[in-house]
């Protein structure tokens, strides 16, 4: 687990780098809890196949800095894609706008905590 830090805000953030949790990524899971958020990278697209609930999806390049928002991703239609993107951080539906998030934000980060 990480700390995601931006806008005076932080979040915990689960890292799925393995090619099998990114491709579980929240599949099955019931809800994500306020100020929580998973982080799949390397990925520039998601599926919400097989997902109970919505998500808002930030696009990051290699530096944390945002290049795209998608927010309320609708469970089982849902689709999204960021060509260009490095990771797409999942964090529950109204996520973004209570963080106040906009292409062009960087998020730092705290390791391991």
């Amino acid at each position: 687990m990480e700390k995601f830090f931006i806008n005076g805000q932080n979040l915990e953030v689960e890292i799925a780098k393995t090619f099998f949790s990114r491709l579980r990524g929240l599949m099955m899971r019931r809800r994500l809890p306020e100020g929580r958020g998973l982080l799949l990278a390397p990925c520039n697209s998601i599926h919400m196949l097989f997902m109970r609930f919505a998500i808002d999806v930030v696009y990051l390049d290699e530096d944390f800095r945002i290049k795209k928002i998608a927010r309320d991703v609708m469970p089982w239609l849902g689709m999204s894609i960021c060509f260009g993107a490095w990771g797409a951080l999942e964090l529950p539906s109204g996520e973004a706008q209570r963080l106040k998030l906009e292409v062009g934000q960087k998020f730092t980060r705290n390791l391991n905590l």
